[in-house]
């Protein structure tokens, strides 16, 4: 690699998903036109463009980054391409406008590595995204790729089993189970057929944590998933990921050739009698597979639904034999922890939940992105410092944390540890770690009503409590969003969210009414207050606004009347109009056609 051995310099283009939308195949196609990969006598030597996985500043994408000189640029455009390689290449001047600026102080940062986004970040399973080619392994080689395999073949696999049981990984896709004790279920399970399977589902609103991790560092999850072989006794394995993520599949298409081509994945790796092949099952997109027996189901052919348990996967998995899931981010802490030991790995985190968790930050924040902090780190910490607080000087309202198996978090939780333990206490998860914030404006009420709408939808149907429960959940939300619900209807809510939680068979189904619940113990105010009073506190619900024509400012011109379908505006010309709210439908037309502007929603 360029920036290691000194060969010239590179330029990281991030090419994930979300900058691939902003054209960054085009920015990086611009550099190499420019002879970018070629000799260019004024900077010293070769100049190396790069396309990289996902920087995790997704919102300022296409980010653009010079390592060697410590200069990141953001939003870069086709068009300023050739500025950077006249200014920044040739003439060793910075872009000064295409430089990131913090949201509080205005100040422009040069590199990343002083952004307050990544600065408080500590990037352990993420440390690669960004930084290399994930389709060339040559790259992955140069940072230690396969240094922890070549460690785990010199162990036993019960060794091995041990360290990762040590270091105190737990399932980051939210269910938290030790890791390293559910491979020594699988390593000790009867039967000379094993399986290991990676799953990169992924269904939740707004989580792109593993898709970031399988794009922008595939061969780390792929040595992850063949040291998991070694110690369980396994010589076949499955990624399932959904179809909708084309480019995490092709890279990881990729990754499986060039680590067969090397001897990393095949029959006797590496001269240690090992033989690991791994084949990529696409998910249709159901929300329910990200369940493990679901998702078995759907590798088999069949169509995804849960099974009672037990047993569990661990003895009677795939295709009927023992079978050890990890989610993709799991199973990408796997080599770090190989390499530099658990006693490292807990160095991070809290003594029961160690490590690093990613985040995918979204909402209301000034900078959102995808983000890695230890366990154990606050809502405060990751909202106004990583995330520079609320956007437009709004105030915090609130957080989803866990997407629709999760919970709705207050300002009494800013200064909570993020913790396995300390959601489950206040009634919400870690779930895949996607984080919504939320500020004043925010209805809670449709923010409940918007993750059991997407619950409903995904329910596979098998469970009549969540099948119909769900769908009564989400009838009874409509209706308080409506101005239509009684105080009969929200006990009838949380009677029904109650039995959902307890009666459906998986975790899809027990954690759909997480937000409903959370949200009514934090928030009950809200609720009480859209059905009592007809009103919506945040101002948001458009069925609780009233249309009401400002008499100062009306003409009497008759346009609102004439166009009004329920002919709830009345008047006389020349004189100020009314609208009768008892037939008012709130359609809006009226506020499109008035010419004097003296039309106004209120409430």
């Amino acid at each position: 690699m360029a920036e290691q051995d000194g060969t010239g310099k590179r330029v990281l283009v991030c090419c994930g998903t979300g900058c691939v939308a902003n054209g960054a195949y085009d920015v990086l196609k611009k550099f190499q036109e420019h002879g970018v990969g070629a000799e260019l006598k004024k900077c010293g030597g070769e100049v190396k463009a790069v396309p990289t996985g996902c920087h995790g500043f997704c919102e300022n994408g296409v980010l653009v980054d010079f390592p060697d000189d410590k200069v990141t640029y953001i939003k870069v455009k086709p068009e300023d391409v050739d500025e950077i390689i006249e200014q920044h290449l040739k003439g060793g001047q910075t872009v000064e406008r295409l430089l990131y600026r913090d949201p509080q102080t205005r100040q422009a940062v040069v590199h990343a590595s002083e952004m307050t986004f990544y600065k408080k970040q500590i990037r352990t399973s993420l440390k690669n995204c960004g930084k290399l080619n994930p389709e060339d392994i040559e790259e992955f080689l140069a940072l230690d790729g396969y240094q922890a395999l070549k460690k785990a073949l010199s162990l036993k696999p019960e060794e091995v089993c041990r360290e990762v049981e040590l270091s105190g990984l737990r399932g980051r896709g939210g269910g938290g189970f030790p890791t390293g004790r559910k491979w020594e279920f699988v390593r000790k399970a009867a039967g000379d057929k094993k399986y290991v399977i990676c799953n990169g589902d992924e269904g939740d609103p707004g989580a792109f944590m593993d898709r970031s991790v399988m794009e922008g560092d595939p061969f780390k999850l792929l040595e992850g998933m063949t040291i998991a072989a070694f110690a369980v006794g396994s010589d076949e394995g499955y990624i399932y990921v959904r179809a909708e993520y084309p480019m995490a599949i092709k890279r990881l298409r990729i990754a499986i050739r060039q680590a067969r081509e090397r001897g990393f994945l095949g029959r006797d790796i590496l001269g240690s009698g090992l033989s690991f092949d791994v084949h990529i099952k696409e998910g249709a997109g159901a929300f329910v597979c990200g369940e493990e027996t679901a998702l078995i189901a759907s590798i088999e052919g069949k169509r995804g639904m849960p099974m009672s348990k037990p047993p569990f996967p661990a003895s009677q998995g795939l295709f009927g034999k023992p079978s050890l899931i990890n989610n993709v981010e799991t199973l990408a802490n796997v080599p770090l922890i190989l390499l530099n030991g658990a006693p490292w790995f807990r160095g991070f985190g809290t003594e029961r939940s160690p490590g690093t968790k990613t985040f995918a930050l979204t909402g209301e924040v000034c900078n959102s992105g995808l983000i890695e902090v230890p366990m154990g780190t606050t809502l405060r910490q990751i909202i106004f410092d990583i995330g520079g607080g609320i956007r437009n000087g709004k105030k915090f309202k609130a957080v989803q944390i866990g997407g629709p198996s999760g919970g709705c978090l207050t300002e009494e939780h800013l200064d909570m540890p993020l913790d396995y333990e300390a959601l489950t206490a206040v009634g919400a998860m870690v779930g895949s770690g996607g984080l919504v914030v939320m500020n004043e404006d925010t209805c809670i009420v449709e923010v409940s009503r918007f993750f059991m709408n997407f619950t409903q939808h995904e329910s596979c149907g098998k469970c009549t409590l969540c099948r119909e429960g769900t769908k009564n959940m989400l009838y009874i939300l409509e209706k308080i969003i409506q101005g239509k619900a009684g105080l009969e209807d929200l006990d009838l809510l949380e009677e029904l969210a109650a039995a959902v939680k307890d009666g459906s068979l998986c975790g899809l189904g027990k954690s759909a009414p997480n937000p409903v619940l959370s949200t009514l113990k934090y928030f009950r105010d809200e609720y009480m207050a859209h059905i009592n009073e007809h009103r919506c506190p945040a101002g948001a619900c458009s069925a609780m606004k009233k249309i009401v024509i400002d008499q100062a400012l009306c003409k009497g011109c008759s346009k609102c009347a004439r166009v009004c379908p329920a002919g709830a505006i009345t008047g006389v010309i020349k004189q100020p109009y009314t609208i009768r709210q008892e037939t008012c439908i709130k359609c809006g037309a009226c506020l499109d056609v008035c010419p004097f502007h003296a039309i106004q929603k209120e409430g």
